[in-house]
């Protein structure tokens, strides 16, 4: 009997899941939006097991986020191969919700999937989540969804196609609608080819627990293209797609909001499709919620999972399973080799294929998580800073940690951080962070840290972007010396949970995060283990996709960082940072 593979398979913030096989080898991309480095990568020989192994834009000549509000960034990445040439097609969103979308599609490329990759080569900016199809005559496309400013809108949804020249390195020929729909919204096509038949695979019904994912066919790439419509697609109105894949009419279920899928098919034959979908938290959005009221929350973030396919008599794909509702767990492919290893012969896939790679560099950590073994699930669960360089699994906003911000050397053993913007700016602040993974973790530092004065801040944050979070931290008061507090924001509306607390000067502080459920609770002390609580329990379920106004994609993060608003750079210096699971339960 084959193992089973225990959804999600990435486990909080990783959307727009995009996955191609090389040999026996999976590669598979998803969304970073605002953080930087760009473009998670992660690698697999079972699909159950997964290891990060790699950011390819991690140049700022390649991407600069500067400026870029919450949730915007880097979206939906799409990976491919062909002829010795990975291939990584992506947009960069500036400007959303507003009149007149603002959003730069890009390429780069690399022969060895650890990079370097390319500079960008620009395509085009009709709209968001561009896609590259190989065609088996060796000619390239870009299909994507394009954004309409017009008011009222002519199309609710529409999918446009133009071919790509490789030589050249630019968009040539027509442009030309291949999807036109009054009702139903498509977003994050792509097209493969199986048999005679071109299929446009494409998420629909936007991100929230409507999603889902629709196919269409033709027997050219051009089109017209034919949506599969059958008995087990539930729909209660016009404006809901026919989706071979969803979780709408299904709120019991834990795999929420799935969708945005892509496809890989094994060595065997057999077919997967990987996809985003979301864990709901117990917490909800007022019902006067100025945006999502009464939704509820989803603090991970949007996570990637995988469903088995399969191919009906009539050349159709379905989930193995039958119905189109997504299942917790499936079962591994026909002849895995088991732990990620190295790379070995070449395979191939038409339109999305694959070749010889290089095994995937180690990232090491312990489980921590309570369902299912999959690399993603192991963290780190100290990291001591004794590494000349980060680990993988951290991430900066909008631009990279280099010495102007951090030092690994500069007093070796210890991450010195030195206290740049405010917690608000979309510039240049230092802080680096790790996603949150289940619904019950525990953070926690050691860090030595002098600030002179109030405007001198470092600490231990739970953070969703700059305008949600709740951030402990040690500063100086004119009345009460060194002293420790702890800051909510939600949605700019900002309060001090707790008095300025006084420190003892020159001595280490210890900074801890309980959370549970949507439940956080703060602690600090001199010793580890001996804990003093700092604030009250809180309610930290605004820090999701649906409690806060301005990002709604990504998902909550836990990180340390450091503020010097007077502009000297007063340094802090962490000895350690721990993020693991935790069965505690909060009182």
């Amino acid at each position: 009997m084959r193992e089973k593979i225990v959804n999600p398979i990435l486990r909080g913030f990783h959307p727009d899941p995009s996955i191609i096989r090389v040999g026996e080898d999976y590669y598979l991309a998803t969304s970073t939006f605002e953080w930087w480095p760009g473009v998670r990568l992660h690698h697999s020989r079972d699909l159950k097991n997964w290891d990060l192994i790699e950011y390819p834009l991690n140049r700022m000549s390649q991407l600069d986020l500067r400026g870029v509000s919450a949730s915007w960034g880097i979206w939906a990445p799409d990976l491919s191969y062909c002829d010795g040439t990975f291939f990584l097609v992506y947009t960069v969103v500036k400007a959303f919700h507003c009149n007149m979308y603002d959003t730069h599609n890009y390429l780069v490329t690399a022969s060895d999937i650890h990079g370097p990759w390319s500079e960008p080569v620009a395509l085009n900016n009709f709209g968001f989540d561009p896609s590259l199809f190989h065609d088996a005559d060796g000619r390239k496309y870009i299909v994507s969804m394009v954004t309409d400013h017009r008011v009222p809108k002519k199309y609710a949804g529409r999918l446009v196609l133009q071919e790509y020249d490789p030589v050249k390195k630019e968009m040539t020929g027509p442009v030309q609608d291949i999807y036109q729909a009054d009702k139903i919204f498509l977003e994050g096509p792509h097209i493969f080819k199986h048999g005679k038949w071109y299929y446009l695979f494409s998420a629909d019904t936007g991100t929230g627990e409507a999603h889902g994912q629709t196919i269409q066919r033709s027997e050219s790439v051009w089109g017209p293209y034919e949506m599969y419509r059958a008995d087990f697609m539930e729909r209660t109105s016009d404006g809901e797609a026919y989706s071979i894949l969803t979780s709408r009419h299904h709120e019991d279920i834990l795999l929420q909001k799935s969708g945005h899928c892509d496809l890989v098919e094994t060595p065997e034959g057999e077919w997967y499709a990987v996809h985003l979908c979301g864990r709901a938290s117990e917490d909800r959005n007022p019902a006067d919620a100025p945006r999502f009221p009464g939704s509820r929350r989803y603090m991970l973030g949007r996570e990637t999972a995988i469903q088995k396919m399969k191919w009906t008599e009539d050349e159709w794909l379905v989930m193995e399973c039958g119905g189109n509702t997504p299942q917790l767990e499936v079962e591994t492919p026909k002849g895995v080799c088991g732990e990620p290893g190295p790379a070995e012969a070449p395979g191939e896939r038409s339109g999305r294929a694959q070749t010889e790679g290089k095994a995937p560099k180690e990232s090491g950590g312990e489980k921590a998580s309570d369902a299912g073994d999959s690399a993603e699930q192991k963290q780190l669960v100290r990291d001591d800073f004794n590494e000349p360089e980060l680990n993988l699994d951290y991430q900066s906003l909008r631009v990279p940690m280099d010495n102007y911000h951090i030092s690994l050397t500069e007093r070796p053993g210890y991450l010195r951080m030195y206290g740049r913007s405010g917690l608000a700016s979309k510039f240049a602040q230092t802080l680096i962070a790790r996603r949150l993974t289940e619904y019950h973790m525990e953070a926690s530092a050691c860090m030595e840290f002098e600030p002179e004065v109030f405007k001198q801040m470092a600490g231990l944050i739970l953070m969703y972007d700059t305008d949600n979070y709740l951030y402990l931290h040690v500063s100086h008061d004119e009345d009460v010396g060194k002293c420790i507090t702890l800051l909510k924001a939600e949605n700019k509306k900002y309060e001090y949970l707790t008095d300025y607390l006084p420190l003892s000067p020159e001595k280490p502080v210890y900074l801890k995060l309980a959370i549970g459920g949507c439940r956080a609770q703060f602690f600090y002390g001199y010793q580890e283990g001996k804990w003093e609580k700092a604030g009250p329990l809180v309610n930290a379920g605004f820090l999701s996709d649906e409690g806060c106004l301005e990002g709604c994609f990504t998902g909550t993060m836990i990180g340390i960082c450091c503020q010097d608003l007077t502009g000297f750079g007063k340094a802090a210096d962490f000895d350690w940072f721990e993020v693991r699971s935790s069965e505690e339960t909060l009182n």
